[in-house]
């Protein structure tokens, strides 16, 4: 049995690196995990690489098994999908999907993880959080049939919440980003790519998730008459300037944050986090999701992998593989 684990730390502006720490057996209600891929988004964790989270924000953004504190250094991450070693008999050998930092192997509450269906592969299953991310979104803005639909930003969560909304009966969705090669993002289904020259106006939903003052504003200006902007973006530090003058009033606009860290109020009663979860595996059966996976490098390399996509505006998912994962 292994005598220690080893896990990717933040420890300071720019920097991480892997640390070891005693590795533990699973208790009652407990399971350990074998680790076979894990995933960065280049949102929420390139801000956290960055040292980036606001103070007055921080007890918030605290991910489920985050060990540390913001800035740093802390163990950070929230896309993990394993092999249950060690646990009830039902899960044994199954491989489930966990919001937990990168890490070889660790231990968690049965309750904490998800089965991934037979029929998703893994490393798609990587996509689970942010699938689930878009489905609490599509909660907060309820589309309706018929509903003219922009989505701002095709990044991972724009590109999943289009993706989603590619089964609704609208009559028009559009996925509006100023960088040409995402339209592979919305190849073979009845997504319009469009960059922001482009895109229509009279929406009845616009979903903002492109982290930017300008992509804030093309939202505002596509919306219809007490149409909704459904904000998704984390801006972290930043301030960003939103047009409420103009029409902003006299269109009856409104502006509704989204986080994936509550249960949609609409869903609340009725819905859990797990049921949420399981929906978003459920989701991935569609292999069009592969394309959001756009890069992939080993967890010996994490440390300079972060780096490297601090500076890559194209990465969408960074697969991490483990010496284990096969």
């Amino acid at each position: 049995m292994e005598t220690t684990w080893t896990a990717y730390w933040t420890v300071g502006p720019g920097r991480g690196e892997l640390r070891t720490e005693p590795a533990r057996a699973a208790g009652p209600g407990e399971v350990t995990v074998r680790t076979l891929v894990s995933g960065i988004s280049r949102g929420t964790e390139l801000l956290v690489h960055a040292n980036a989270v606001p103070a007055e924000v921080a007890d918030v953004m605290r991910a489920p098994f985050q060990v540390g504190n913001f800035p740093a250094p802390v163990k950070y991450g929230y896309l993990s999908v394993g092999v249950v070693e060690a646990g009830p008999d039902e899960l044994r050998g199954r491989r489930v999907f966990c919001l937990h930092p990168h890490q070889d192997r660790y231990v968690v509450p049965v309750s904490a993880v998800t089965p991934v269906p037979d029929d998703v592969p893994t490393e798609r299953a990587v996509l689970a959080g942010t699938v689930e991310t878009a489905i609490n979104a599509l909660w907060d803005g309820a589309p309706r049939i018929g509903d003219k639909i922009a989505v701002i930003g095709a990044g991972m969560i724009g590109g999943a919440l289009a993706r989603v909304l590619s089964s609704f009966p609208l009559d028009r969705l559009q996925l509006v980003d100023v960088n040409p090669a995402r339209a592979t993002l919305a190849a073979d289904s009845v997504i319009d790519f469009v960059p922001p020259d482009r895109a229509l106006g009279d929406c009845d939903l616009v979903f903002h998730c492109s982290a930017s003052e300008s992509g804030l504003a093309t939202g505002l200006s596509l919306l219809g008459f007490e149409g909704e902007l459904i904000e998704l973006s984390w801006f972290g530090e930043r301030a960003p300037a939103a047009p409420l003058g103009g029409a902003f009033h006299a269109r009856r606009l409104t502006v509704r944050a989204s986080q994936v860290g509550a249960v949609a109020p609409a869903r609340r009663a009725r819905r859990s986090t797990a049921d949420r979860l399981a929906l978003a595996l459920g989701q991935l059966r569609d292999p069009a999701y592969d394309r959001f996976l756009t890069g992939a490098s080993d967890f010996a390399e994490l440390p300079a992998t972060m780096v490297a996509l601090s500076d890559d505006r194209d990465a969408l998912c960074q697969l991490i593989r483990y010496p284990e994962g096969v």
